[in-house]
């Protein structure tokens, strides 16, 4: 079971690896390398604030809901009063991670891996997470046919989105925990894992190229539609069955020069999560609606009914496991210790929980001094 540690006050740099890492790094959702720019939503009436517009970034899937639910019910646009929202969907980490860094965007739902290498890329300088979002939707999905037990899954092919992607490192770390070995990069040795692109997966499920997969919802579901059964939930690995899957994390600029707006971005999270677990059915359905708005098509019901509940929606980031995740990497050796301190400025987002009656979050001694 992963541990929590405390923070650590690190200046190691990252192996040369890590910008081919980077560049691999996808958030946790499924598909490709593409993103769309959509309209500026209208301005709610009220009192605009510090900044005309807030450009958001965000994944079309169910791991980002906090932000299809926030936007499709207006939840967000509420808090933000007369600046406007605008959107881009991203399917990939490193294209979000790139447009934050530049400024194209301002706050984004993002996966860990790509947060903490946007944030040692930048040297520090660029991002901060400012509060949670999700956490679970992960599982071990596997053949029945092949694979009845865990211990069965020596000597077969397991998928994993992408070399170094979040469920890339939390699988090597499960094998190594088992005492079986795998080469990080090459994925040959006990286990041979084998990077997949999620929306190719399932495919590759079917044509028997591989006995299963360590992946995000809903590609888990959708494998399970196909015949695959669920194995093992990564929720279970981890204290309290938490770990975080998104986070919203900003440009430090935009944070330095319109706090109001972001305290309102953050705001708008909160009560959306707040409205997201008051009310599951709705929540799913509102989230379905605007993913077919933004991809043409919804999730069958199969699909999201499985996936969804393996999904928690909360405004903590769950500090500790994004550090142990990042210790999990440096184990597996794709990147030496990075320097994570003051990755989190949870200052607004406890602030608003104080409003909101709600006891505030801790940033595992890696936030901001």
């Amino acid at each position: 079971m992963p541990a929590t540690r405390p923070a650590l006050r690190r200046t190691l740099a990252l192996t040369a690896a890590l910008p081919l890492l980077v560049g691999a790094l996808a958030a946790c959702g499924y598909g490709s390398e593409s993103e769309k720019d959509d309209d500026v939503a209208p301005a709610a009436k009220g009192k605009k604030l510090s900044a005309d517009t807030v450009r958001l970034g965000y994944f079309p899937n169910l791991t980002h809901a906090t932000a299809l639910v926030g936007e499709q019910e207006g939840i967000l646009q509420k808090e933000l009063g007369g600046t406007a929202i605008k959107s881009t969907t991203f399917n990939a980490g490193p294209s979000e991670i790139e447009a934050l860094n530049a400024g194209s965007i301002d706050v984004g739902f993002i996966g860990p891996s790509p947060a903490i290498n946007g944030f040692t890329k930048s040297k520090g300088k660029n991002l901060r997470i400012v509060a949670g979002s999700a956490s679970g939707g992960v599982k071990l999905v596997v053949n029945p046919a092949k694979i009845k037990t865990l211990d069965d899954l020596k000597g077969k092919k397991i998928a994993t989105p992408q070399l170094g992607n979040t469920q890339d490192v939390a699988f090597l770390n499960w094998i190594a925990e088992r005492g079986w070995k795998t080469d990080a990069q090459s994925g040959k040795g006990d286990v041979s894992v084998v990077r997949s692109d999620n929306k190719i997966t399932p495919d590759a499920y079917k044509s028997g190229s591989i006995d299963g997969a360590w992946v995000p919802e809903p590609t888990a579901a959708r494998l399970v539609s196909l015949g695959a059964k669920e194995l093992l939930d990564e929720s279970t690995l981890w204290p309290d069955k938490k770990f975080v899957i998104t986070n919203v994390i900003v440009n430090q600029k935009f944070l330095k020069d319109h706090p109001d707006v972001v305290e309102a971005v953050v705001r708008g999270t909160v009560k959306t999560n707040a409205w997201i677990n008051a009310n599951s059915d709705a929540a799913k359905k509102s989230a379905n609606s605007k993913l077919k708005a933004l991809t043409g098509k919804e999730l069958p019901a199969e699909i999201i009914d499985g996936a969804w509940p393996s999904i928690q929606f909360l405004d903590d980031p769950l500090a500790s496991t994004l550090q142990a995740q990042a210790d999990h990497a440096v184990k597996a050796g794709l990147v030496k210790e990075p320097d994570l301190a003051g990755i989190y400025d949870l200052r607004p987002l406890n602030k608003v929980l104080k409003a909101e009656g709600k006891p505030e979050v801790p940033d595992a001694g890696l936030g901001v001094k």
